[in-house]
């Protein structure tokens, strides 16, 4: 083990080094805040508090403060890892500012959507602790966010082998595992799982409808839809269920109807767009199908079997000796037994010979002694010109 924490220690100061003064700054907050925690109740000062949130109290503060707090240390490396993960892999996308704003709107949403969440089980209750015995406070809101903004840009990422998981399927495994922590009472609360669900809607809602980029707002893409979050057997009816609440909202004028785009002035044809076709989502699916062709090529490669070079001199030399090498026995080709025929008066005329000559050319002797037997090749000799 101490062989390895020099290494996780360079490249985490590595990954430090390389990132922006927003993404060291948040870090060095958290870092500062838990120090501070051993001397002052942090959660009670600077955690959502729900009966103090909304009046009379109206501790607005703690909306920005909660997401900063940590009580216990692997609460700090998960809040420093999520935000190192934002630097490394979505801030070169968005940007400093951009990277900010998304942590401010999710950290944001997650507080009051819990805070109002635990009004209302204490209207239906008439618990008191729902309202001031809950601290809702750390990274699980915007852990949330950051998984969804992932899955937009680097869904199809294989996180695990064996078995095979996606980064598209992570913010429903981390609810699914949070759910399963407080179950088994390793969670002595409901607030982590209710900040990370709506941290994780929240930073969808942003990203799907408001997010600013180079081809306008929102990302419309149907990768992206509320219902590729769940599984692919209730995905019709969840799509369905989200449709008829987007229609309501965009009656409220909450959010907006998806609306398409023509770009008449192009200069070869008409370019229809959608609102966010990202050029950044073109090109990561033009890297999959590359990737995916080259595959198949090196596959198709490695199952071919190629001649090599010495082979085929060898079948070159056997063609040239075989081409060598006269047709009959005793050295003569057949189209030298062949004669022309004489033209007479009437015309060219051919007749074969007759069976004393075949008899006499098959059994002529060659110069060399040797008798050829007789051949079945017919010949032609110049017929007696008549008078």
């Amino acid at each position: 083990m101490n062989r390895y924490l020099p290494v996780a220690r360079q490249h985490f100061l590595a990954a430090l080094a390389s990132t922006s003064v927003v993404v060291k700054t948040i870090s060095a907050v958290v870092v500062l805040l838990y120090l501070l925690a051993w001397a002052v109740d942090t959660s009670y000062a600077l955690g959502v508090t729900p009966g103090y949130l909304f009046p009379p109290n109206f501790w607005v503060w703690t909306l920005v403060t909660h997401g900063l707090v940590e009580q216990h240390v692997w609460g700090v490396a998960a809040s420093v890892g999520t935000v190192m993960a934002c630097g490394r892999l979505l801030e070169p996308l968005w940007g400093a500012l951009e990277l900010l704003i998304f942590f401010a709107v999710v950290n944001v949403s997650a507080g009051v959507l819990a805070g109002l969440s635990y009004l209302l089980t204490y209207v239906a209750t008439f618990d008191l602790d729902f309202l001031f015995a809950v601290r809702i406070y750390g990274a699980a809101g915007f852990l949330g966010g950051v998984l969804v903004a992932l899955k937009q840009t680097m869904g199809d990422t294989t996180v695990l082998r064996v078995p095979q998981v996606r980064l598209k399927a992570a913010p429903a495994l981390v609810l699914l595992l949070l759910a399963l922590l407080r179950l088994s009472g390793l969670l002595d609360s409901c607030a982590p799982l209710a900040a990370y669900s709506y941290g994780a809607l929240s930073g969808w809602v942003y990203l799907r409808f408001y997010q600013r980029h180079s081809r306008g707002r929102g990302d419309m893409s149907d990768h992206f839809a509320f219902a590729s979050f769940f599984p692919e057997a209730v995905q019709p009816a969840v799509g369905l269920l989200a449709g008829l609440v987007h229609a309501a909202l965009v009656k409220i004028k909450v959010c907006r109807k998806m609306v398409k785009r023509y770009d008449v002035g192009a200069p070869s044809s008409i370019t229809i767009s959608l609102p966010g076709t990202d050029p950044q989502d073109a090109e990561r699916r033009r890297q999959l199908a590359l990737k995916a062709l080259n595959e198949r090529l090196k596959r198709v490669e490695d199952q071919s079997a190629w001649p090599s070079m010495d082979d085929e001199e060898e079948d070159d030399d056997d063609e040239v000796r075989t081409d060598s090498q006269p047709l009959l026995p005793g050295g003569h080709d057949t189209s030298s037994s062949a004669q022309r025929t004489s033209r007479g008066p009437s015309g060219a005329s051919l007749s074969s010979t007759s069976p004393s000559s075949a008899s006499q050319s098959g059994g002529t002797a060659s110069p060399s002694g040797v008798q050829h037997p007789e051949s079945s090749i017919i010949t032609f000799e110049d017929a007696s010109s008549r008078s």
